[in-house]
């Protein structure tokens, strides 16, 4: 391993990007495998080798599979959150460009299959492992809040009371997207998430605007 001088700046530098790469050849190691193999068909050994390392690498970086697989987790929902985030901010308060975005992003979404099988390895594993189930819930819950936060922004750019909390609502759209999930691996020519466009599409259409009495 090359020296490393501390008062150096730029070997400090060196150093934390190399560490950087490493972790992120950890990561994508591990969602390969998980994908392929589960989470109990997956060692700590083989993402170490999937990705060019040593086990020693991979404890450098994480506290074990549970870790990685939290890691997973969280860069998920939050690039999730960001793209639809993006979906409205370039739809400004067109209510066809907000509504045709977020069609663009359901096609997309219902292309990730990885993503699919590995959603419900996690929420199979958090099931399992009290311990595990905590941490899953902290990153769910903060995913839930910001969809639900999302949910809001659009209801009130459309004009419209949103019909339920906006935790409910978001909850309700993650239960639906990984339950077609879970049928599109098992049969392919079945409802993609076109179908959470319908749902969107059919609450919308049957909400109240906003300022005719309470809402939520």
């Amino acid at each position: 391993m090359p020296c490393v001088d501390p008062a150096n700046p730029s070997s400090r530098s060196s150093r934390a990007e190399s560490q950087a790469r490493t972790r992120e050849r950890l990561i994508e190691a591990a969602r390969q495998l998980l994908v392929s193999h589960g989470f109990g068909g997956t060692s700590i050994r083989d993402i170490a080798e999937r990705a060019g390392f040593s086990q020693g690498a991979f404890y450098s970086n994480f506290s074990g599979k549970e870790d990685i697989l939290l890691e997973l987790l969280r860069r998920y929902m939050e690039d999730e959150a960001a793209q639809l985030s993006a979906v409205l901010d370039r739809s400004g308060d067109a209510a066809d460009a907000m509504l045709a975005g977020l069609e663009l992003w359901a096609a997309e979404l219902d292309r990730e299959t990885d993503w699919a099988m590995l959603s419900i390895e996690l929420q199979l594993h958090a099931q399992r492992s009290p311990a595990f189930a905590v941490a899953f819930l902290g990153v769910w819950e903060a995913h839930r809040h910001a969809l639900g936060q999302l949910l809001t922004r659009l209801f009130h750019g459309l004009g419209r009371q949103l019909p339920a909390e906006p935790s409910a609502l978001a909850a309700g759209f993650m239960a639906m997207a990984h339950g077609l999930a879970l049928q599109r691996l098992s049969a392919p020519d079945g409802p993609g998430d076109c179908v959470l466009m319908v749902f969107l599409r059919g609450l919308i259409a049957g909400a109240a605007p906003r300022g005719d009495g309470p809402g939520c």
